[in-house]
């Protein structure tokens, strides 16, 4: 199979922000390796599904075969995957903490060290993190505390990793959403929720999605948050 294609590897693609990511990609040409925990195949030969795990190193390295194997490269990741409990601090238990940091910081550190290992080779790539503006404006009565933990980490390793590969090739940015309509949103949830932003409303996935495909896009950003929340960040 050809190898001049541009490929993506996207974690946290079943649905949601990761299934609307992987579409946004295929529509810039890329093929996609799709992860997650119960993922399908897709009709379209273009993306190949690995499920796992992202948590577990093995999953990350069946993950980036894949790629190498099937496509020959890896130009771009995208951590999209991740989990949010919301909780009072006092009641998460242990097993929430577990289940957040495994999801959100192992599974951004396995992935993300092996894709850039991919990426060292031709001197090119980029990594997407989608982190939330919780981390910089936390919300009375959302509660957050793990998220701003994990999401925060992220948040700061993004700037760290851009200046390490800045000059192998290697861009390294960071989408922070606003509350998104996604499947894990009832629909009558989404008036109070979108009260919740300047703007009056809930972003759409689409909003996310073409951030990413603008930060893919832009060879001059590095280190870079992309604020998409209905003004969340400015304030209220």
């Amino acid at each position: 199979m050809s190898s001049s294609q541009k490929v993506a590897i996207v974690t946290g693609a079943s649905q949601g922000l990761g299934a609307a990511i992987v579409k946004a990609y295929r529509e810039q040409g890329y093929r996609v390796i799709a992860t997650s925990r119960n993922i399908q195949q897709s009709d379209d030969p273009n993306v190949i599904a690995v499920a796992g795990d992202i948590g577990q190193r093995e999953t990350a390295q069946r993950v980036v075969s894949e790629a190498v194997s099937r496509f020959g490269r890896v130009d771009a990741l995208v951590n999209n995957a991740g989990i949010f409990i919301a909780k009072p601090f006092t009641a998460y238990t242990q097993e929430d903490y577990d289940a957040i940091t495994s999801t959100n910081l192992n599974g951004f550190f396995h992935i993300t060290q092996l894709a850039i290992a991919e990426m060292e080779k031709p001197k090119s790539g980029h990594v997407v993190n989608i982190t939330t503006t919780l981390i910089e404006h936390a919300i009375d009565g959302v509660p957050s505390v793990l998220a701003s933990l994990t999401k925060g980490g992220i948040s700061a390793a993004t700037r760290s990793l851009a200046i390490e590969y800045a000059k192998r090739g290697i861009r390294v940015n960071a989408v922070a959403p606003g509350i998104i309509k996604t499947p894990m949103h009832a629909p009558e949830t989404h008036a109070a929720l979108g009260a919740l932003h300047p703007v009056g409303h809930m972003g759409e996935m689409s909003d996310i999605a073409q951030a990413v495909i603008y930060l893919e896009n832009a060879p001059f950003v590095t280190g870079e948050t992309l604020h998409v929340d209905g003004g969340q960040i400015a304030g209220h």
